[in-house]
């Protein structure tokens, strides 16, 4: 290589010295502007943008011309998805598009703040390959992955991701001579970068896994953003960052190529205290690989997700300890395909004696750029300074071992102690095209479809972080629905769904969570005569409190609870887990003592149902009460139809009403003034616009104000017509019966 020298005899420096080589590209190097998004979009894909007239904000709506995905695939009446990092911990999913006229849509939401990376994708059948593309409309962001689009959703925790005015400046730089002809590298420098300062900057390195580009450094790890916000809040020392192409094999396309380019190019530290490497997966490898090779060359040593089969011999260790100021490992939870390289990694430093720091496994996300943007966020406040804190990032977990059960020999899913859930499908689905999980895993209890990995054996499996709450899903094997064999809970409405529970502190979570043995209710089978069908025998659950008295002086108090369209008398408690969030509220006395009928509403006269049938064989079974200040009837979509249409044909007869995502008017004839006098409480819920029932609850809202109808409407609860919505719903409701009132916690 050559080194431009300006006419005093020092060594050109910056961007100054590189101007002139911007045509050339040779010798020293020379740096271009690189492409950025427009500053402050949150998405240069016009198919995507908030859903609107939602009241609750950061749902997206995706919306694709069916015209174009014929145009762009060639692909006429296929399957259509959006396919990105949406899922729990920011795994890859698909989101299918439903047709809404000449357009196919897709809803998902609210989307937590940060950054998501997406394409869309159309396949001829379910069992055949799928072609991504991207809008031809919007500009290609992602150099590696051209298919690829971002949304940036702005908000709270995701700040130091942000576009932010007065940041550093990001380029390209090109280098190399002779046989290396043709380097690159992207270059950040520090806002208010000083060529001619008197000391030169620090510089961090960083190297991409493989099957990456470097640009998604800067493209999907949001390198700008994360220095520009650190180092204008002097959260990070003002260092200039290059992302190097890592397909260069070993530690030599490195310490011989790249940092004698850089060198010249910029006004950066030439010694080893000034330097930083980090890497992810493959490129974590090679900068430990570089960090043994010449240990006097970086202070600084970040592996993202990655390990290394390099030999720690005892000199190396030395030198090492004596000349490293931080080596640092990273990364995410146990789906991280890198985990278990780092465990292995931290092991093998611990074994030879080298000094380094864990900031631990993080629980949240896995091997994506959401965790690798917060390990450089992380990574970069420790260097070229003082740290009195080298200990895990807050909330992070030990590295320890993982070991899965082996294929076959346990029930399925397994659920570890950080909520971390594994699904299992036998081989003999090896010969399928595609399989995917198909469960209430994404926001608000929204249903993405997450492929699985085959595995060497033939059967699929798939890990995936959720958090606190139930959860009911099926496989899909090439458009086919099937059941987990592994898990045949009941769901008699659903027969190839199955159910399970995470535990964590969310409200879910510790709503449907399992209670001590000895502090559950009793659910029982009560039988009755229907209407239906000439008198047909008819089944309903019964939850009773775990000291339920039947001779107690004072009968209980009441509540009927009606499921919805297409369910039946048993899926508030198989779907629902209502008995658990009787538990839960019952052992924590935030309920007071009552028993819930829950019969099945299909196929009848509701009000007739319940007012003759229903509820005079729950008197006359168990002890419960037959006056209306003690009676509360509530229901779910035709559930709450039934609940409605009860209230409006015998005002007075049920205290406590509440409808969710529900839907209709006010009756012409109904008797608003014995309404208002005989309910105690009405109370409505709805799911966001992603409700198909949304619109109607606000249609019957203003009816019922227009008539004077005395009603609470409760906020309104992110998600679809879901069980994640009447859950929420439920817990909110069930404090408020047979007292004052009073909110869930």
């Amino acid at each position: 290589m050559t080194s431009r020298m300006d006419p005093t005899g020092r060594q050109a420096r910056g961007r100054r010295a590189l101007a002139g080589f911007a045509a050339t590209a040779l010798g020293a190097g020379a740096l271009v502007a690189a492409a950025q998004p427009a500053a402050g979009a949150v998405s240069a894909d016009p198919w995507v943008g908030e859903l609107p007239g939602n009241p609750i904000s950061d749902v997206y709506r995706f919306t694709v011309p069916v015209d174009a995905v014929t145009d762009a695939t060639g692909i006429e009446d296929g399957v259509v998805a959006v396919q990105g990092n949406f899922g729990p911990g920011g795994a890859w999913t698909d989101l299918t598009m439903g047709t809404d006229g000449p357009n196919l849509t897709a809803t998902y939401g609210p989307l937590e703040p940060g950054l998501y990376y997406y394409q869309y994708a159309a396949r001829p059948g379910w069992d055949e390959d799928a072609v991504a593309f991207r809008n031809p409309d919007a500009p290609q962001e992602v150099t590696s992955k051209p298919t690829y689009s971002t949304l940036f959703v702005p908000g709270p925790g995701a700040e130091w991701l942000a576009d932010v005015d007065g940041g550093g400046a990001l380029e390209t730089l090109e280098y190399g001579a002779g046989p290396a002809r043709g380097g690159e590298a992207l270059v950040w420098t520090p806002p208010g970068y000083d060529e001619d300062r008197a000391e030169p900057y620090p510089v961090l390195y960083l190297l991409q896994d493989e099957e990456q580009g470097y640009r998604e450094w800067a493209e999907l790890g949001r390198v700008a953003q994360i220095m520009d916000n650190l180092t204008l809040d002097e959260d990070a020392e003002p260092m200039v960052v290059v992302m190097a192409d890592g397909e260069d094999p070993g530690p030599a396309g490195i310490t011989k190529g790249l940092l004698p380019a850089v060198e010249r190019a910029l006004h950066v530290s030439r010694d080893g205290a000034g330097r930083a490497i980090a890497g992810i997966g493959r490129g974590a490898e090679q900068a430990i690989a570089a960090l043994v090779d010449r240990p006097r060359e970086f202070a600084g040593l970040g592996s993202f997700s990655g390990g290394s089969d390099a030999r720690f011999t005892p000199g190396k260790v030395r030198q090492i300890n004596a000349t490293t100021d931080v080596v640092r490992l990273y990364a995410g939870n146990v789906t991280d395909p890198g985990y278990d390289d780092t465990v292995a990694l931290a092991g093998a430093l611990t074994d030879a004696g080298v000094d380094f720091q864990s900031d631990g496994s993080d629980p949240e996300t896995g091997g994506t750029w959401d965790t690798w943007q917060k390990n450089l966020h992380d990574f970069a406040q420790r260097l070229f300074r003082d740290v009195d804190d080298d200990g895990p990032s807050e909330g992070h977990l030990p590295f320890e071992e993982r070991e899965l059960p082996a294929p076959g020999t346990t029930p399925t899913p397994w659920i570890d102690p950080h909520g971390v859930v594994t699904f299992e499908l036998g081989p003999e689905f090896a010969d399928a095209s595609t399989v995917r999980v198909w469960g209430n895993f994404g926001p608000s209890g929204s249903w993405p479809r997450t492929p699985m990995v085959q595995q060497d054996d033939g059967s699929w499996r798939l890990s995936l972080a959720l958090d606190g709450g139930s959860y009911y899903y099926k496989f899909v094997v090439d458009g086919v629905d099937h059941k987990d064999a592994g898990n045949p809970t009941t769901v008699f409405s659903e027969p190839t769904w199955s159910t399970f529970a995470v535990g964590g502190d969310t409200l879910r979570g510790r709503y449907t969570a399992p209670v001590p043995e000895n502090a559950r209710g009793e659910v029982a089978v009560m039988d009755y005569p229907s209407t239906a069908g000439g008198g047909e025998e008819r089944s309903a659950y019964v939850w009773t409190p775990p000291d339920y008295d039947p001779e107690r002086a004072e009968a209980y108090p009441v509540l009927y609870l009606q499921h919805g369209g297409g369910q039946t008398w048993t899926d508030w408690v198989e779907v629902g887990y209502i008995d658990r969030i009787l538990d839960n509220h019952y052992r924590r006395g935030t309920i007071a003592p009552m028993v819930v009928v829950m019969a099945n509403g299909n196929g009848v006269d509701f009000p007739t149902e319940i007012t003759t049938r229903i509820a005079p064989a729950a008197e006359d079974q168990y002890h419960v009460s037959s006056e209306a200040d003690r009676r509360a009837l509530a229901g779910l979509s035709m559930g709450s139809g039934h609940t409605l249409s009860t209230l409006w044909a015998h005002p007075g007869e049920f205290g406590y009403i509440a409808a969710m995502s529900t839907f209709g008017t006010v009756p012409d004839d109904a008797d608003v003034e014995a309404i208002n006098a005989g309910t105690r409480l009405l109370r409505i819920y709805t799911g966001d616009v992603q409700d198909f029932t949304y619109a109607p609850t606000m249609q019957l809202v203003a009816s019922m104000e227009e008539r004077g109808v005395d009603h609470e409407f409760a906020p309104v609860i992110p998600g679809p017509h879901s069980w994640d919505v009447w859950q929420k719903s439920v817990i909110d409701l069930l404090p408020r019966l047979f007292t004052d009132g009073a909110d869930a916690s």
